[in-house]
């Protein structure tokens, strides 16, 4: 963690001082994270990218007035947020967020716990369950367990206290292991994960 520290302190000094081959580097590693996480609260995936695009340029337009940044990632997913809900409260668009494009795949967090066939079963009834989670608990889910966000960088890029993540965060679990039994053991690694 403190390695990633110094790399993002290293990399966002040198795109400040104008190094294009870092800002083509922070470009390179994080638009993927970036697009994924927008088009959940874009139907235009057109959109997404040109906003992107935006802040990318505005980064590189305003570089030298930029302060320190120790992780990259965060600062851009709070920066993406901030565009995405200014444009939508421009165009008075309803917010609508559709995580199935990362929860069917493998490579969603729950499926590291999944060992055997019977594992996946039980993960895949889980996604099923995630998909009819209320937008909010499935975005600070996401942004918990898909991108490994602390509680206070959720509270910061959805624009809520810690407490309320938290809070958000113990709801969501505590209504999929109602929602089903079966899932009960898995939920409580979950649990312990969410706590660490």
């Amino acid at each position: 963690m403190i390695q990633d520290s110094l790399h993002d302190i290293a990399i966002w000094n040198a795109f400040r001082l104008g190094d294009k081959s870092a800002y083509a580097e922070i470009y390179e590693l994080y638009f993927d994270s970036l697009y994924s996480y927008g088009k959940k609260f874009m139907v235009d995936q057109t959109q997404v990218e040109d906003v992107i695009q935006d802040l990318f340029i505005r980064l590189w337009r305003t570089r030298e007035r930029l302060s320190a940044v120790d992780n990259i990632k965060f600062y851009l997913f709070l920066s993406l947020r901030r565009d995405i809900r200014r444009i939508n409260e421009k165009e008075k668009a309803v917010d609508k967020i559709d995580f199935e494009s990362f929860l069917i795949t493998d490579n969603h967090p729950a499926y590291e716990y999944s060992t055997d066939e019977t594992d996946k079963e039980l993960t895949h009834k889980l996604v099923a369950i995630l998909k009819n989670l209320p937008k909010r608990q499935l975005e600070a889910i996401t942004l918990r367990y898909y991108e490994n966000f602390s509680i206070p960088e959720i509270a910061s890029i959805m624009d809520v206290s810690e407490k309320t993540v938290r809070n958000t965060l113990h709801n969501s679990l505590t209504l999929l292991r109602k929602n089903s039994n079966l899932l009960y053991s898995f939920i409580q690694l979950v649990l312990v994960y969410l706590w660490q």
